[in-house]
């Protein structure tokens, strides 16, 4: 069993070694997607490695590609579906932000204040900024923004 440190909740949670980043995140319930099945190949599970990164496996080339497209993305971010924990000292930062799957998932929260960032699922950029009130002018801008990330080139 290998311990995993999870922000800004402050947990540590004993895994069992080799397990997914993503696994640990669903268990304890934290607030993470995984809108492309845990392929790699979307944000919504996008994380910041604190400290530990030598205690997760190595990023893929898939990883690689999908990191480069994020909005928001660092040396320290994985894809939390395609890291898995093989030691000790691995401290994981959620970012700050509500991944959306689709145009209904925003359409529900109308006439609410953002309390954070309402973030694009296929690249991590802000759609919608904290604090302001979601109304049905942004419901009309995002319109022609593409939610599906079905499209996205699976070959590695």
């Amino acid at each position: 069993m290998k311990e995993l440190s999870l922000e800004p909740i402050h947990k540590k949670v004993a895994v069992a070694t080799n397990s997914r980043v993503l696994d640990t995140l669903l268990a304890e319930q934290c607030p993470v997607m995984m809108a492309c099945g845990g392929q790699g190949i979307c944000a919504t599970c996008h994380v910041y490695v604190n400290s530990g990164e030598d205690a997760l496996t190595p990023k893929s080339e898939r990883e690689e590609r999908t990191l480069a497209l994020i909005t928001g993305a660092t040396d320290k971010s994985r894809l939390s579906c395609q890291c898995r924990v093989v030691g000790e000292g691995v401290e994981i930062q959620l970012p700050e932000g509500l991944y959306v799957e689709s145009l209904q998932d925003v359409e529900k929260l109308v006439g609410r204040r953002s309390n954070v960032p309402i973030l694009h699922p296929k690249d991590g950029r802000v759609l919608i900024q904290k604090g302001k009130i979601i109304t049905r002018t942004y419901i009309m801008q995002l319109k022609d923004v593409d939610f599906d990330i079905s499209d996205i080139d699976l070959v590695e």
